[in-house]
C-alpha cells in the first residue's frame, strides 16, 4: 500500500465548518499534495492531517502545511488520533501496525501487537483518559476476502480486547466524550451489500444500539465534545465501502434528528478521524474537487 495521490486536475481543500453560521471557511489547499483526515489540537490553534505518508500541521486560521518528520516511522495511512493532552499522535502505518509519536521530540514507539502478516490495525479512537485505543482489526482471509471487527488496546501496550466478533463489516470506532460508549459504523443491519449505518456500544462491547435508519450509506460517526451531537459522512445509496471521489454529504445527528450540512466532492479522507474543534462549535473536513 502506498500513499494516495491527487488525480490530474484535482486538488485537496481543508475547510472548517461553523455550526452557528452554517459557513465553511477554507483553511488551506493544494494541487500537488493529497492530504486527509483532519484532527484538532486541544488548544484549538492547529489542525493535523496526513499526506504523502507523513503527518502535517497547519494553523486552524489558515496557512501552509508543515510536515512532521519522524525518523524510522513507516509510511502512514489516514488513520490518526491525538491524545487528550495533544502531546502524542497515535498513528496507523502501512505496515499494518500502530505507533505513538511524541509531537515534541518526533520520536515514535510501537503500540500494537503482532498478530501475523494477515492482520492489519486501523486506528480510529483514543479514550478520554488516554488509557486505551479503539481500532479496526482487518483479517485477510483466503481468496481475497476480509473480515473487520472492533478491538481495543492499552496505549502503553498490552493485550488486545475484541469487542465484536462477526462477519459484518465494521469501521470508524471512536470513543464518546464520557468514555462509556464507542461509536462505529457497521453493516450488521444491512438491507443490501454495503448498506452501513451508525451504531454505538458500551466500552466492553455490550448494549449495541443503532443510531441511523435511512437509505444512505453512513460512515465515520464523530461525537461532539459535549456528547450531544454526531457529525458523520454519508454516501449515496448503493455505495460499498468508503471510496474516494464521490458526491457525499456531511450530516449532523442531534437528539435523533438529522441535519444536512454540506454536499461536497469527497469520501475517503474527508472526515475519517475525530475532527471536532475543542469547543464543539466547529469541525474540519477535506474536499477533493476537480477543475
Amino acid at each position: 500500500m502506498t500513499a494516495r495521490q491527487l488525480k490530474p486536475g484535482q486538488r485537496a481543500e481543508l475547510y472548517v465548518y461553523d455550526l452557528a453560521t452554517d459557513h465553511a471557511t477554507l483553511v488551506t489547499q493544494s494541487g500537488s499534495l493529497l492530504f486527509e483526515a483532519p484532527n484538532w489540537t486541544p488548544d484549538g490553534t492547529q489542525l493535523i492531517v496526513n499526506g504523502d505518508g507523513v503527518l502535517h500541521r497547519v494553523p486552524a486560521t489558515g496557512g501552509e502545511l508543515t510536515p512532521i518528520r519522524v525518523d524510522g516511522l513507516p509510511e502512514l495511512n489516514n488513520d490518526h488520533v491525538l491524545s487528550p493532552d495533544g502531546a502524542t499522535a497515535y498513528v496507523s502505518a502501512n505496515d499494518g501496525h500502530l505507533y505513538a509519536v511524541d509531537l515534541a521530540s518526533h520520536a515514535a514507539r510501537p503500540v500494537s501487537n503482532d498478530h501475523g502478516p494477515h492482520f492489519h490495525h486501523y486506528l480510529h479512537g483514543v479514550s478520554p483518559d488516554d488509557a486505551e485505543l479503539a481500532y479496526i482489526g482487518l483479517e485477510l482471509l483466503p481468496a481475497g476476502a476480509t473480515r473487520t471487527n472492533v478491538y481495543t488496546l492499552p496505549t502503553r501496550g498490552g493485550a488486545d480486547t475484541q469487542l465484536t466478533e462477526d462477519d459484518h463489516a465494521d469501521d470508524g470506532c471512536e470513543y464518546g466524550p464520557d468514555g462509556e460508549w464507542i461509536y462505529f459504523n457497521s453493516e450488521r443491519a444491512a438491507t443490501a451489500p454495503g448498506h452501513a449505518q451508525l451504531f454505538r456500544m458500551r466500552r466492553d462491547g455490550s448494549d449495541v444500539r443503532q443510531l441511523t435508519f435511512d437509505e444512505r450509506v453512513n460512515w465515520f460517526p464523530h461525537p461532539s465534545p459535549d456528547g450531544e451531537r454526531v457529525v458523520y459522512l454519508s454516501f449515496p445509496p448503493g455505495t460499498q465501502g468508503h471510496p474516494p471521489d464521490l458526491t457525499v454529504r456531511l450530516r449532523l445527528l442531534e437528539h435523533g434528528r438529522i441535519r444536512e450540512l454540506v454536499e461536497l466532492p469527497g469520501g475517503q479522507g474527508t472526515i475519517n478521524v475525530p475532527s471536532w474543534a475543542p469547543d464543539g462549535t466547529r469541525f474540519a473536513y477535506v474536499a477533493y474537487p476537480f477543475g
